[in-house]
């Protein structure tokens, strides 16, 4: 008689297997949850690249990556791929027709014509990637939360200041009332001892993370101040001070991220708050 297989039932898509790694993540050994990351983080490489290449990447050794198939109740790290694989068959039609028209003009003698459809083509992944990754209802109890609030906080540092500096901008042209962080005077921690469980913040980092975003998104939800953030993973430290929180990963294109997607999430923010104070009678 053969012993009867005791391993759990895998996930049967990348949102099934997600969940179960979120649910996990608190309780993996150190070198899984280094897997976990790189796999959240990095869907794509998962899905087309080898066990070595992928290994080296999340730097660990190709037997942890079986390891961590198994946990997770697949027979081997190519089981675990196939979900990754079918993840990228699901994406928006379209997607492949449109990279290929971008990459279909011969730009090899104009490094300058190929950089620049170089960025367009990741500006498309980007905004392909964002609009199946925001499921409606976070979006709206993120508006409600934010619309709901006296003043709204602003977070960010390096290069997810642009975000923020816009929607400071916007908020401005809109009658929101808005503080913005990361002033030239070096007030942040003055301003942010104002704020109270009638306010809310908006807070928004990618990896590698500022550590002072993550510490001011930290003490204000210490303070009842509901937050609100964007970030890149499940894993950010982000997440675990905030009621809502969306990731979105930014295509790159020879190493560098765009803020195509981001800056689309933050308008449509922005705009949807505006629009749902002025429905409540809200004057800023």
């Amino acid at each position: 008689m053969h012993e009867m297989d005791s391993r759990p039932s895998p996930p049967q898509d990348f949102d099934g297997l997600k969940v179960l790694i979120l649910e996990r993540k608190g309780q993996l050994p150190k070198r899984l949850a280094q897997v976990a990351a790189y796999a959240l983080d990095n869907p794509d490489e998962i899905a087309f690249g080898t066990a070595a290449s992928i290994a080296a990447s999340a730097d660990v050794q190709p037997s942890t990556l079986v390891r961590f198939a198994q946990h997770f109740g697949f027979e081997g790290f190519s089981s675990l791929q196939q979900i990754f694989r079918a993840r990228l068959r699901e994406r928006t039609p379209g997607y492949d027709e449109r990279l290929r028209a971008l990459s279909g003009n011969d730009h090899s003698r104009l490094e300058s014509g190929s950089i620049f459809n170089g960025f367009v083509a990741a500006g498309h992944r980007s905004l392909d990637n964002i609009a199946g990754s925001v499921a409606p209802e976070s979006f709206e109890r993120a508006v409600d939360i934010l619309a709901g609030a006296e003043t709204v906080y602003l977070l960010a540092k390096r290069r997810s200041y642009p975000i923020t500096a816009y929607m400071a901008y916007a908020f401005g042209k809109l009658k929101v009332r808005y503080q913005l962080a990361g002033t030239a005077a070096g007030i942040d921690d003055d301003l942010l001892a104002m704020a109270g469980p009638r306010d809310a913040a908006f807070a928004v980092s990618f990896s590698p993370y500022a550590s002072e975003s993550v510490d001011q998104a930290r003490l204000l939800a210490s303070r009842k101040v509901p937050v609100v953030s964007l970030t890149d993973s499940a894993f950010s430290p982000l997440a675990e001070s905030s009621k809502v929180w969306f990731e979105l990963v930014e295509a790159d294109h020879a190493g560098f991220r765009s803020l195509s997607a981001s800056m689309a999430f933050a308008m449509a923010l922005t705009v949807a708050i505006a629009e749902k104070r002025r429905r409540m009678g809200v004057e800023g």
